[in-house]
């Protein structure tokens, strides 16, 4: 027995390591100007930002490798044409309405532009409202999660795009930059002098948001007809909010259960998201997507697989071995911090290469402009399993699993 344990423990790696006889290759690269440098910096009002401080990173080489890059290979689900969000950090909005533009789509057909701006207004208003009775604790940032846009459509309702554009005057690009700094200045000397008189915070976090992005309107015209945000969401959309859940998947909070998505952008601390093990999270993704639902994901998009040029995001071999990602790689990755839900997007597509998924992804930061698939990228199902936080999805395709845990 003691010889037949020892050639288990030797053999075992040989068979795993066999499966990859191309390991993936690292180098050094230095950042180079793109789409964000070129396109959206020059019409920012403030300093200089057009120099750009050289600095290099470690990343895969890409250098003679192919991957699945062409978007009429994939089953392409409708979404409207990919947006830049421009300089703001307002990713998970911009991804929960194409989300939800689809959404309507699937249910109603007809292709309708949202506002982004519209759930982003009212995300600053929410924030300066809990950053008083949390007396200066809230985290008040660009950040935030895509789940609340929910919560946002719920309260407020929604806007077409061309009823609430969201710039106070013409630009090309959205920019938050000194908005955000302003709105924090403000609140920091509100906690500083203890003003915590919600009216007038309030009030003033929306002079300064309409100044620069403009006061939302209460009614509106569409198609001919008067609307208000409500009457808009409920009778054109056709959109329910109950009908849409989040799920995530960690190990330091019980699987089948609600529980807090541990994140700084979930400054609600919002405990709502639904928690799977990673196997059924994942295919909560491929049931989704070959049912023809999109989905809206946010995760981690800093890692040397990553790369805006060859468009894809792979788990290099370098890395960890596919064959070793699970639940606790995967934890191992949210505990030490190496991941973190730093962007949202949009998955709008699949195909199936070798046995493997691979997703196509609508996503409006800057550095998905500069491939030439403008606006999309390329996702190897180990990415997803290993760096993606969260998913917001409608609720039939993930009945089975919510009949379990909803007594």
């Amino acid at each position: 027995m003691k010889i037949i344990h020892i050639f288990f423990l030797i053999a075992f790696p040989l068979v795993v390591l066999s499966q990859h006889t191309e390991p993936d290759k690292g180098i050094f690269k230095e950042y180079d100007q793109g789409f964000y440098q070129k396109e959206i910096l020059p019409g920012i009002e403030g300093p200089d930002k057009n120099s750009l401080t050289v600095r290099r990173f470690y990343a895969v080489d890409f250098t003679d490798q192919t991957f699945p890059t062409q978007i009429d290979q994939y089953k392409t689900l409708w979404h409207n044409v990919p947006l830049s969000q421009g300089n703001t950090g307002t990713c998970w909005a911009f991804a929960a309405t194409s989300f939800f533009e689809s959404e309507i789509n699937r249910i109603t057909k007809k292709e309708i532009k949202l506002s982004e701006m519209y759930t982003v207004y009212w995300d600053y208003v929410e924030r300066a409202i809990d950053f008083v009775k949390t007396r200066g604790e809230t985290y008040y940032e660009q950040g935030s999660e895509a789940h609340f846009a929910i919560y946002i459509a719920q309260k407020y309702g929604m806007l077409p795009a061309k009823a609430y554009k969201g710039n106070a005057k013409p630009v090309r690009f959205h920019t938050h930059e000194l908005m955000i700094e302003e709105l924090k200045n403000f609140l920091n000397y509100v906690k500083i002098n203890g003003m915590w008189n919600e009216k007038f915070v309030v009030e003033t976090i929306k002079s300064i948001l309409n100044s620069h992005m403009g006061e939302p309107p209460v009614t509106f015209k569409y198609e001919g007809k008067d609307y208000n945000p409500h009457e808009f969401m409920h009778e054109v959309c056709q959109l329910k909010m109950n009908d849409y859940f989040s799920f995530m998947s960690t190990k330091s909070a019980n699987f089948y259960e609600k529980s807090e998505l541990i994140e700084a952008d979930n400054w609600r601390k919002d405990d709502s998201y639904y928690n799977l093990p990673l196997a059924e999270f994942h295919q909560l993704i491929v049931d989704n997507v070959k049912a023809g639902r999109t989905i809206c994901i946010c995760g981690d998009v800093s890692e040397p697989g990553h790369d805006k040029l060859a468009e894809v995001a792979i788990v290099p071999t370098f890395d960890i071995p596919a064959d070793f990602i699970n639940d606790d790689a995967r934890q191992l990755r949210l505990t030490n911090g190496s991941t973190t839900d730093d962007h949202c997007i949009h998955i709008v597509g699949y195909q199936k290469v070798d046995d493997d998924f691979w997703y196509l992804i609508k996503d409006s930061g800057a550095g998905a402009f500069d491939g030439p698939n403008k606006g999309y990228r390329f996702y190897h199902e180990d990415y997803v399993k290993l760096k993606m936080m969260n998913i917001l999805i409608h609720k039939d395709i993930a009945k089975p699993i919510l009949d379990k845990i909803i007594k």
